[in-house]
């Protein structure tokens, strides 16, 4: 079911990756944050925005970054929406291994293979604000973490935001081939100088400040212990066999091979 979790700003989850959409309604339209892996998610997507009583296409899709599993659903709403996301996320979208992802998602095999992928027009660099009549959300790139280009989504007046996957809930942090677990940390500290109460992340319930501190404490740990053992003269495998580390090592192999990389 939806959950309002502050005014007018809504999230639904969905079991598939327990990925979440967003909405957050204004006078002059609906804006949807990401629009899940494929054309048939995005259909149910918007037969659930019908529900929520959404009854006219959104105006607005933001995506919050370039992973297929919150953007492949663009296509359903690219005639009616302003597509927004940013600056690097088409040249992303271009680059996708489609059979790679079909080989790592089997189930999602023939949905990846076949999309029609509709990547954003509307281009953010640092900040952009959408104006929804009664209100406006402000889209912010606040640097690097999970992607190259995190977008978090801001709703001054509800005190809420959407942070895709730079905030996990349902399982630890995500460290892809992609990611920059060195800058992370930094990211979520400016992510905290926004005055929010209540943050949808890209993969579970919302939460509050207080998780998002620990969370940003947990990835502060991981960057420093990269730094500190590369500085010992460890090589990656080394380091990820030490103790001390917040979450198990199957989850931190990537973001240790990538620390080392940044280093080097």
């Amino acid at each position: 079911k939806w959950t309002e979790v502050a005014d007018r700003c809504f999230q639904r989850r969905y079991s598939a990756l327990d990925v979440s959409a967003g909405v957050v309604l204004g006078a002059d339209g609906a804006l949807v944050i990401d629009t899940l892996g494929s054309r048939r998610e995005a259909e149910r997507l918007r037969a659930d925005l019908r529900r929520l009583g959404v009854r006219r296409e959104p105006r607005w899709v933001v995506n919050t970054h370039a992973h297929f599993d919150h953007c492949f659903g663009n296509d359903v709403f690219a005639r009616s929406a302003e597509l927004w996301g940013h600056v690097s996320v088409p040249h992303d979208l271009a680059r996708t291994d489609r059979e790679a992802l079909a080989e790592e998602f089997p189930d999602w095999a023939s949905d990846v293979r076949t999309a029609t992928i509709a990547p954003p027009d509307r281009l953010v660099d640092h900040a952009a604000v959408i104006n929804l009549g009664d209100r406006v959300v402000k889209l912010h790139h606040l640097g690097r973490g999970h992607t190259a280009g995190d977008l978090v989504i801001f709703v001054p007046d509800a005190r809420c935001v959407y942070a895709g996957d730079l905030v996990e809930e349902s399982g630890p942090p995500a460290y892809g081939a992609d990611s920059f677990p060195l800058e992370w940390p930094v990211t979520l500290i400016q992510l905290l100088n926004l005055p929010f109460d209540a943050l949808v992340p890209g993969h579970g319930k919302a939460v509050d400040r207080d998780f998002v501190v620990r969370q940003a404490g947990q990835l502060a740990l991981i960057a420093q212990r990269i730094k500190d053992l590369h500085a010992a003269g460890r090589t990656a495998a080394e380091a990820l066999a030490t103790d001390g580390w917040p979450y198990r090592a199957a989850v931190l192999a990537e973001a240790v091979r990538r620390g080392f990389t940044h280093l080097e």
